[in-house]
């Protein structure tokens, strides 16, 4: 999702969980390593601090792509958050997972009962481009062919 993020020039916020004991987000997750995302510290476990609040208020948006772990700790607490706020949020289901399973499912369940949208990570790509005649689609499509030969839990690649 950051490489999509990139080629259609929105903004990415990460936030990482306690590093001195957890460690740095791992690289892979960016589109490139000069990535140029900020990335606050955090020990809250919903990503709004009031650090990332504030800085969420510049970027003017009211609608939100979450991906990341746990579902069912910080990803869940994000989005509930933010539905609070009144924002939307769209879940990237196949883009937040959970040590255990039915911890994730109980997660996007409840996610999607508080009002947050459950997406696919190629859904969300077609979505913010609208039409194939979107001046990046073709950029976008080869990502989202990428990303599904990728192997991981939830496809079969």
């Amino acid at each position: 999702m950051t490489s999509v993020a990139k080629a259609l020039d929105i903004p990415v916020v990460a936030t990482q969980q306690y590093t001195k004991v957890f460690g740095p987000t791992v690289a892979e997750c960016f589109a490139d390593s000069d990535h140029g995302t900020p990335i606050f510290e955090k020990k809250r476990f919903s990503m709004i601090t009031e650090e990332v609040s504030q800085y969420l208020a510049t970027l003017k948006r009211s609608s939100y792509i979450l991906f990341g772990i746990e579902a069912h700790v910080c990803v869940q607490q994000t989005a509930l958050d933010l539905l609070e706020e009144g924002h939307d949020v769209h879940i990237i289901v196949d883009g937040v997972s959970s040590q255990q399973p039915i911890d994730r499912q109980v997660a996007l369940g409840r996610m999607s009962q508080a009002g947050a949208y459950l997406t696919t990570a190629q859904s969300a790509a077609f979505m913010l481009m609208q039409t194939a005649d979107h001046p990046n689609f073709k950029a976008v499509s080869k990502l989202t062919v990428e990303h599904m030969k990728k192997p991981n839990e939830f496809n079969d690649a």
